[in-house]
Parts: C-alpha cells; structure tokens; sequence
C-alpha cells in the first residue's frame, strides 16, 4: 500500500533532523579535537618558552657563580657518624652581603654527602652549575645551619640524624639514623621565571584532576 504524503513528509523530516543531529555531533566533536589540538600546541609553545627561559637563568648564574664554589668539590670525604652529635658550622668564605635570618628568602648551591663521603645530591653537573636551590622549605639542620652567613659567603655543615631525616633516612645513600654534611654556598634570591598563564591553567588542572 502506498504511504500518504503526510507520512512521507513526516518520515523526511526525522531523517532530515537525525542526519543534522549527526553532523552536529561529529561537527561538535571535531571543534573539540581541534580546539584540544590548538590547545596543546600552545601549551608545548609555552612549556618550550619557560625551559628556555630557566636555562638562560640558570647558565647566567653558573657563569657568575661556578668559579666560586666548584673550589669546594674536594670537601666530600668520609667522617665517623658517631663524632656528629650536634649541629655545627664551619665558615668557609665569609660573605659581604646580607645577614641571613631565619626569614630571609635566599637561594643556595650545595653538595651533600654521607658518613662514607658518598656524595648524594648536589649542584654541580657537567662543568656547570644546576639552577639554585630555594632555601626555607628544607630539613632542619640546613635551616638553622645557614642563620648567621652572609650572601655570597660558603659555609660547611654537619647535622646529625635527627635534624636530617632521621628514623626514615632518604633513599640508598641515607639510611636511617644517619648525620650528613653538606658545603653551601648561598646567593641573593633571584626573580622567579613567571609560568606562562596557559601552562599553569593546565598544571592547575592537573593537579584538581
């Protein structure tokens, strides 16, 4: 039986709004890969332009400092464990800057080594100097130990277990209950490299996510 053109209209016209609802859906879609993939290229942009700039911060501050401190690579050498009881200082260049408090926003090169002279960490790499650590956020010893210098200056510390890391040690090289020494050097702090607007919304992102 033949369908009325009523019914053929009607079943037009849902075909019609189906076919539209689909390309609408694939349109949707490829406006998202495509803003996904503009998106992505601007954060690897930014993400390239800030390594950029942290590499061009650190090697300006290698080419003033590493002269200075790698006279002090010599320092790691194995001590007995049982004679750090105590946080103590040693002076090893005297600074002409400002005095450090335990307030004072700073930043700091450093080697640290254990009691068999193991060195575990440190600033030096490839004939140049790591970009800076921030100073304040660190185990106890390091923050009570630099109060005093003066920026620019280069101090020795030996700090024992229980103002490093104590019962819980940190990795191979510090076990438990174990002192360490470290040889700072510490310099004016320098300016943050700003992290480009669409790379922290992303970071930002990420650790909400």
């Amino acid at each position: 039986m033949a369908t009325p053109t009523s019914q053929r209209i009607g079943i037009w016209i849902i075909a019609v709004v189906l076919t539209l609802g689909t390309l609408g859906s694939f349109l949707v879609m490829a406006l998202s890969v495509q803003n996904q993939s503009s998106d992505k290229a601007t954060i690897q942009k930014e993400y390239s332009q800030y390594q950029t700039a942290i590499a061009a911060q650190t090697k300006e501050l290698s080419d003033k400092y590493y002269t200075t401190f790698n006279q002090y690579v010599y320092l790691p050498a194995a001590f007995t464990a049982a004679d750090v009881t105590k946080l103590t200082t040693n002076d090893l260049k005297v600074g002409d800057g400002e005095v450090l408090t335990s307030t004072t926003a700073y930043n700091a090169y450093y080697i640290g080594w254990n009691p068999k002279g193991v060195v575990f960490d440190g600033s030096i790499s490839n004939g140049a100097l790591k970009a800076p650590l921030a100073g304040g956020n660190l185990i106890a010893g390091w923050n009570e130990g630099v109060v005093g210098m003066k920026i620019g200056g280069v101090r020795e510390l030996s700090i024992p277990s229980d103002k490093a890391y104590g019962a819980t040690g940190s990795g191979d090289n510090i076990p438990a209950n174990t002192p360490i020494k470290f040889v700072v050097m510490v310099i004016q702090k320098v300016a943050d490299v700003p992290i480009p607007a669409e790379l922290l919304k992303y970071y930002q992102s990420q650790s909400n996510g």
